[in-house]
């Protein structure tokens, strides 16, 4: 009892203390416990003993949050920038009907290749070149040039000559080659296509030079060489595709078409005497040439810097 007496008392004066605060002015300390050498802990009392009361705060009115702003509303892309009259909407359908033209010849191309006729296959393959360069061409005429068709153009050429193109080349070599070498050539061909056009897509336009061959005259070259049949073994054909498929994802500058019909006269005629003579000798050759000519220009370029 004496001790329940003794915390009634201490809990008291900290009562009073309290009030007297309140009415006198805020006390530095509360006052101090009659048995100080007693444990405080047993009886819960160290909530009564700090320093200074504690003082509230009076919350601030919320902050109305600022409006905002309307996001304006995503607009679609025309297909046909410009004026939309009915002659420039003809010419863009032209355009365009060319490149499905080169997409569904690439179609054709793969059923007819995996129908066992590889020559009339190659042969839709050089149509698919052939409408592939008119669809560009007539674009920039016309004046009708757009980025659908640039999307259309690409895709249309990854099925062309990334699939098709590759289809034909493992049917041409199945019957020469082991089924794996063709089937790995098939690949980096369409590998490589695939990063070629990936990366034309996203990379500065040069209107000199390729970065690369281009996709359109690879797939050329692998039609001519199906067309043409040339004699060589089929080791050497794997090593070839192989080797132009690389040339496709590389850096080497490769002159444009533009350019080369630029050339003097007579740098034409020595090739079409050629093919008069022999013409795979002289395919060959051109190819040869050609691929070459990108690390020539490469270097070339080096040592002007």
């Amino acid at each position: 009892m004496r001790r329940s007496g003794t915390l009634a008392r201490q809990v008291l004066l900290v009562r009073v203390g309290r009030r007297g605060a309140e009415l006198h002015g805020p006390a530095d300390a509360l006052p101090e416990p009659r048995y100080p050498e007693r444990p405080r802990r047993r009886y819960g009392l160290q909530r009564f003993h700090r320093a200074r009361l504690e003082t509230i705060a009076p919350v601030s009115p919320a902050v109305v949050p600022a409006p905002v702003a309307d996001e304006p509303e995503p607009t679609s892309i025309p297909l046909l920038p410009g004026e939309r009259t009915m002659a420039r909407r003809m010419k863009f359908a032209l355009v365009n009907a060319c490149t499905l033209a080169s997409l569904l010849l690439g179609i054709n191309a793969i059923f007819v290749a995996m129908r066992g006729d590889v020559r009339l296959a190659a042969f839709l393959l050089i149509a698919c070149v052939a409408f592939d360069g008119l669809d560009g061409a007539l674009a920039r005429k016309l004046g009708v040039s757009s980025p659908f068709g640039a999307q259309m153009d690409s895709l249309a050429d990854m099925c062309s000559f990334g699939l098709a193109a590759p289809v034909v080349v493992y049917a041409s070599l199945a019957g020469e080659v082991p089924t794996a070498a063709a089937g790995v050539a098939a690949a980096l061909v369409a590998a490589c296509a695939a990063i070629r056009l990936a990366r034309f897509n996203v990379s500065p336009k040069d209107g000199r030079f390729f970065c690369g061959v281009p996709t359109t005259m690879a797939a050329a070259v692998l039609a001519l060489m199906v067309v043409i049949g040339l004699p060589v073994p089929g080791v050497v054909q794997v090593a070839g595709v192989a080797l132009l498929a690389f040339t496709m994802v590389s850096s080497f500058p490769y002159a444009k078409l533009a350019r080369l019909v630029r050339l003097p006269l007579w740098v034409w005629l020595a090739p079409v005497v050629g093919a008069l003579i022999n013409v795979r000798l002289t395919f060959g050759l051109i190819v040869v040439g050609y691929l070459i000519s990108g690390p020539l220009l490469w270097l070339r370029h080096r040592r002007t810097i």
